[in-house]
């Protein structure tokens, strides 16, 4: 199927994805980017399914505590149901120090949502890459590889699956990514370049590359024997604030006309975090594991994952040495 008839047909032909119905009983969960938006919603959904703990994992606290109180009221939780924690997906200490919580404060993790990301048309650089590629890719792949150890503990101490489930999209399949052509070990470089940037595909591109990790992070881990799923979801094209920095009336009013409310959106999150085995690895757009296209296929599509994990590798390592052996102590 063409992907623009693909597009069609999932917002308005089959645009209900189902509501969760999975008990979150005794389960803690970490949604990151979930003060506002699709985020928000899909922590209110963990709560309303019983989770024992949800942490609000956002770069303006105060913005997080407005949140909290808001499900609080919306779902009758108590307040301790719903934590709080800072964490800036621009800067690696604050992902590293976000992690060391993770890992001393919390007596388990069941699943965290890798939901917080940007789509902006303007360059920035932060830390050593343009803001998209840092946020976007490098700290999610950061994030995942740190607290993958407590996933895996948490599985294998209570006898169950654990999952670090990330919000993907659709358009990684539209994605052009001319960087690719880049000469061997380049490619992280070039994006970094703001005179070849085409910041028009770079949200698409930040995509690809986050589908390709989630590929690549289950590879390494078999999920016989280490139990924690990784997967990629796509919630569609929504009514949230991912694209706030994108000006004019005319996405306004594309949002109105054809996002899906957040709440739809957010239920294949929330899916996500409890899908079965079978979604290792996989994508898994409106709650149904689906091939991947674009440049993700065939051997053209292997080859080049190998390219981007061997430089995203160096660059892991760099930043916290060992990480990427998904090994240290929980």
């Amino acid at each position: 199927m063409p992907l623009i008839v693909d597009f069609i047909d999932r917002q308005f032909i089959h645009n209900n994805p189902p509501a969760p119905t999975a008990s979150f009983k005794g389960r803690i969960a970490i949604v990151t980017g979930s003060n506002v938006g699709l985020g928000r919603e899909a922590a209110r959904i963990m709560v309303r399914l019983g989770a024992s703990q949800v942490i609000i994992a956002c770069r303006n606290v105060e913005k997080g505590k407005l949140a909290a109180k808001d499900i609080q009221s919306t779902t009758g939780c108590s307040p301790d149901t719903l934590k709080v924690w800072q964490l800036d997906m621009g800067s690696y200490n604050s992902v590293i120090a976000f992690a060391d919580r993770v890992r001393t404060e919390l007596p388990r993790l069941d699943a965290l949502a890798a939901n917080a990301g940007i789509g902006t048309l303007k360059f920035k650089l932060t830390e050593d890459n343009e803001e998209t590629i840092t946020t976007n890719v490098v700290s999610m792949s950061l994030l995942a590889c740190l607290v993958y150890p407590k996933l895996r503990a948490t599985a294998l101490e209570f006898n169950t699956y654990t999952h670090f489930t990330v919000t993907g999209s659709e358009l990684f399949e539209f994605a052009k990514f001319r960087e690719r052509k880049a000469p061997a070990g380049k490619i992280f470089t070039t994006l970094t370049d703001e005179s070849k940037s085409n910041m028009s595909d770079r949200y698409d591109t930040s995509k690809l590359l986050a589908m390709m990790v989630v590929k690549q992070l289950a590879a390494m881990a078999p999920i016989d024997s280490n139990k924690v799923i990784v997967n990629c979801v796509a919630p569609g094209f929504c009514q949230s604030d991912l694209f706030r920095d994108y000006s004019g009336g005319a996405v306004r009013v594309m949002k109105k006309i054809l996002g899906r409310p957040t709440e739809v959106g957010a239920r294949t999150i929330v899916h996500g975090t409890c899908a079965g085995p079978e979604s290792h690895g996989q994508y898994v757009p409106d709650c149904k594991i689906k091939p991947t296209g674009g440049l993700t296929k065939g051997k053209k599509g292997a080859e080049l994952q190998n390219r981007v994990w061997a430089e995203l590798k160096q660059k892991l390592e760099g930043i916290q040495p060992g990480v990427t052996s998904l090994r240290f102590e929980a």
